[in-house]
């Protein structure tokens, strides 16, 4: 095993696949001769050369449309957005033709399309460059949503999207590329869809995606003082959702906390909540627990950010409240 950066587990991803084969490319602005904005594509200018990695203008809506038709014609593009703020500019693309391509073509064209970048908020950049969009996303039929919370994920998954003969949106964070994990020196492959239990626990199930994952783990250890057995979950793909573990959760521990960094309203976890309710209903102890940003805009102050984004003490309040501690 190896210990890099998750940057550098996007790029071996990335690389690993372009060199297994010559129809995938990168492009996104910055990506080339900046080695990108996050370096997530640090040397692969110099190793395939500028046909096979594009920089960009300042037009996704152009060059998401550059994807999608290319797609569409035998190419395995890799776009990248500086953030997915960004890719509301061409979100028409996604939703109106690389999702729906496949469908309203009657299966003639598949769209292997893996759009990624970082997603979420990432410290005081304000409302328009805070935004968690995988709920979007998830809810339209067409495309898979993955949202990795560490390096071994990112590199497996990611390499899964890439071979993906379906468009998916690749979901990362500004505030993970330095993170550093192990992953193995050989070739691996994460499927698409899978959820993990990152931790084993007996008393309430926790379950969430992404960076802020983190927060249910500092949780969990606070909790293990008191006695409480918390068992984490990381959905890894929001869609598709992996509702299987999450039941087999719930039907152990009769509770459960949803953990995610977005608004509440029409969220990933309200989805959850519906699903859980609805087939596992007998198993709950307590009324499911969600726990999200609030519902405003993300605010550039520090002060009013932090109160804003979920953490650990939140966790600990739900799951203290589905257990009925104080």
């Amino acid at each position: 095993m190896r210990t890099i950066q998750f940057r550098e587990a996007i790029c071996e991803a990335m690389s690993e696949e372009m060199r297994r084969d010559e129809s995938i490319y990168l492009m996104g602005e910055e990506v080339a001769e900046y080695n990108g904005a996050y370096k997530a594509s640090k040397g692969m200018l110099a190793e395939f050369g500028e046909k096979r990695v594009i920089d960009t203008p300042i037009a996704e809506l152009g060059f998401t449309g550059i994807a999608v038709g290319s797609a569409m014609n035998g190419c395995r593009p890799i776009v990248e957005y500086m953030t997915f703020n960004f890719c509301l500019v061409g979100i028409d693309q996604i939703i109106n033709n690389a999702a729906k391509m496949r469908q309203m073509t009657g299966g003639q064209f598949n769209v292997p399309i893996v759009f990624r970048g970082p997603t979420a908020s990432a410290g005081q950049l304000g409302a328009t460059h805070s935004q968690a969009l995988e709920n979007w996303f998830a809810n339209t039929p067409g495309l898979k949503v993955v949202v990795p919370s560490n390096v071994y994920d990112a590199k497996g998954l990611l390499k899964s999207a890439i071979r993906d003969n379906d468009p998916v949106i690749f979901m990362e964070s500004e505030q993970m590329y330095g993170d550093k994990g192990e992953v193995p020196d050989g070739e691996y492959t994460i499927p698409i869809g899978v959820a993990d239990v990152k931790r084993v626990g007996t008393d309430v199930t926790i379950v969430s995606f992404g960076k802020i994952i983190k927060e249910a783990f500092i949780a969990a250890d606070e909790l293990a003082k008191e006695g409480i057995s918390c068992e984490i979950i990381d959905l890894r793909t929001v869609r598709p959702l992996d509702f299987e573990t999450i039941l087999t959760s719930v039907r152990k521990t009769n509770r459960l906390v949803i953990l995610e960094e977005a608004w509440p309203f029409a969220s990933v976890s309200s989805e959850i909540t519906y699903l859980v309710q609805e087939r596992a209903f007998d198993f709950l102890d307590a009324p499911i627990q969600r726990i999200t940003t609030a519902d405003t805009p993300a605010p550039y102050s520090p002060v009013l950010l932090k109160e804003w984004l979920p953490n650990s003490g939140d966790v600990i309040k739900a799951v203290k409240k589905v257990l009925y501690k104080k």
